[in-house]
């Protein structure tokens, strides 16, 4: 027996108990989980600085190195997090739909965990505790496969988790994967005894896991995320809205990629946007028009641009005729994951709302806000841009299934 299936094999066993434990037990673990982590903070920010220190090394980009930088401030989000999920109401067992048949038999659709996930992520450190609380409270095992990046950390994170639930329930309804190789990773995404695998991070590694696996996938995003700036537009709150959507965290997927102006707010507004991304060095590739108004300062745009997710202080600008036009760009670059028109007119707002087929549509506000905390989740496992069975922030409710409790006194067909 390999590894993976070794993993596979203790989280079934271990998720029996989990999946039929109530609300009060789980939410026992988690408190504990939130408390060590809080109480051995130092222990996480010592591991987190050996990652750091190696990402330096290796040539790591400041904005990845940002993504894999955990400190106090981001450990109280942690900690505030998985007391949020302590909070909300457990889906498990909950009734969705029930009805009586002619015959006389009782239907009820009931939340289910899904019994075994597996994670397979990036330098985000983070999501090492969101997966395994949201896992937790739904009653699912959980196989963590972090990057190398960010081993130290995510490997410290697990063990405190698992030494902190070890008195309520088996361990192993966490597990880390502590080899790194590829073939282990390859391994996991044809493990027979993982019911789903939800990859997290740059388009290569979710196109890999796409590719390659033989189990269920639920592929979350990378995030080509666009702002349309619209000919009524407000343009103070277009420029707040473009500079906190590109430069609060680059790094992220909900950071935005492109910004399409309307040629008839672009004369005044692009020198606007272009003064306030300056405060962060931000390289502008434009388009001819862009260049024209800007001048040389503006990097000429490809069309390779207009289709990557920089995930640094990169941004690309097209001036654009029309909403139509804005829609049409949107609809043939955008990975599905976040837009946003900032606009004063209801009917380009209804349009853009209808038209733009992603997870999450903004109009006048943020993109930055596609979040599972900021969507009031508590956390998030992640952001899926594909269409069966979730689709955006995935929460607590989205790591159910359902299952049909049919009640009879009989009935034979």
């Amino acid at each position: 027996m390999n590894y993976t299936d070794t993993l596979g094999q203790n989280a079934r066993r271990a998720k029996t108990d989990l999946a039929t434990a109530d609300t009060r037990k789980k939410n026992e673990a988690l408190a504990r989980i939130a408390d060590a982590i809080d109480k051995r903070r130092a222990e996480i920010l010592a591991a987190n600085v050996l990652d750091i220190d190696a990402a330096k090394q290796n040539g790591m980009r400041a904005s990845l190195v940002d993504r894999l930088m955990l400190s106090d401030a981001r450990i109280d989000d942690i900690v505030k997090s998985i007391h949020e999920l302590i909070d909300l109401e457990d889906p498990i067992g909950r009734t969705d739909s029930g009805t009586v048949r002619p015959n006389g038999l009782h239907i009820t659709k009931v939340r289910v965990p899904i019994g075994v996930i597996a994670m397979i992520y990036e330098a985000r450190p983070n999501v090492t505790p969101d997966a395994a609380t949201l896992c937790l409270k739904t009653g699912n095992a959980v196989i963590l496969k972090g990057g190398k990046e960010a081993y130290d950390s995510n490997k410290c994170i697990a063990d405190i988790m698992r030494d902190a639930v070890k008195d309520i329930f088996d361990p192993d309804i966490i597990q880390f994967v502590e080899d790194t190789s590829r073939e282990t990773t390859t391994a996991l995404m044809k493990c027979r005894y993982v019911d789903v695998l939800i990859p997290r991070g740059s388009a290569g590694l979710i196109r890999a896991v796409v590719e390659n696996a033989t189990v269920p996938v639920i592929e979350t995003g990378s995030g080509n995320c666009h702002i349309y700036i619209d000919a009524s537009a407000d343009l103070d709150m277009a420029v707040a809205l473009t500079d906190n959507g590109k430069t609060q965290r680059p790094s992220v997927c909900n950071a935005l990629e492109t910004m399409l102006v309307h040629r008839d707010v672009a004369e005044k507004f692009l020198p606007m946007v272009k003064a306030k991304l300056d405060e962060h060095n931000v390289e502008i590739r434009g388009d001819e028009t862009t260049a024209a108004i800007l001048g040389d300062c503006v990097v000429p745009v490809t069309e390779d641009d207009y289709a990557t997710e920089f995930g640094d202080y990169i941004i690309a600008v097209r001036v654009v005729d029309s909403i139509d036009e804005a829609i049409d760009h949107i609809a043939r670059y955008s990975t599905g994951h976040s837009e946003c028109i900032v606009t004063n007119d209801l009917t380009s707002a209804a349009q853009f709302r209808a038209r733009v087929d992603s997870a999450c549509v903004y109009v006048n506000a943020s993109t930055r806000f596609t979040d599972g905390g900021m969507f009031g989740f508590g956390a998030e496992i992640g952001i899926s841009t594909q269409k069966l069975h979730a689709r955006g922030p995935m929460g607590l409710y989205e790591l159910t299934s359902n299952k049909y409790l049919i009640d009879g006194n009989g009935q034979i067909r």
